[in-house]
């Protein structure tokens, strides 16, 4: 099953897209807003991390409500993590209800070492309820480097970096 949102409301629509072919237009009409718009069904196999694109690792966000699993992938420099927000011009967006997550929460920055090694370096960015590692919070202006499997808070959303060498 995949979920498309509507680009007025943001009300997700659900479909099968094992029923159509790659290609396909399909169109749909919002229940929510009544607008009505087009996609065109991709491929059903996306291609592996790092075939068409380099691999820079992802963030896995956990919530303590039921939501689809949310796998991010970073990009080489600064990834602008908070809460999606229709017109919310950040990089790395994830959709929440938790209201303690600002729009523009924290960054995560990749870079390569001077071994040609990723480098993941985790800053808050001057939020509301702060970023914290370990339960140790990340001060203003402070830079931590994380690595794969770190598991870090922003509100009350847990989320875990899986490096590019780990996936």
């Amino acid at each position: 099953m995949k979920r498309v949102r509507c680009p007025k409301c943001d009300h997700y629509i659900i479909f099968d897209e094992t029923k159509y072919s790659e290609g396909q237009s399909l169109v749909f009409q919002c229940d929510e807003c009544g607008k009505q718009f087009g996609i065109r069904i991709t491929s059903k196999t996306p291609p592996k991390q790092g075939e068409n694109e380099e691999d820079f690792g992802s963030i896995v966000v956990i919530e303590n409500v039921f939501h689809y699993k949310q796998v991010i992938p970073l990009q080489m420099g600064d990834n602008v993590i908070g809460r999606y927000q229709k017109g919310n011009p950040i990089n790395t967006p994830f959709e929440t209800v938790d209201p303690s997550v600002d729009l523009n929460h924290c960054t995560i920055n990749v870079s390569r070492d001077k071994h040609g090694q990723l480098r993941y370096t985790l800053a808050d960015n001057n939020s509301n309820t702060g970023t914290f590692v370990d339960n140790v919070e990340v001060k203003q202006r402070e830079r931590r480097i994380i690595e794969d499997g770190t598991l870090f808070t922003i509100g009350a959303t847990s989320i875990i970096l899986r490096a590019a060498d780990s996936q």
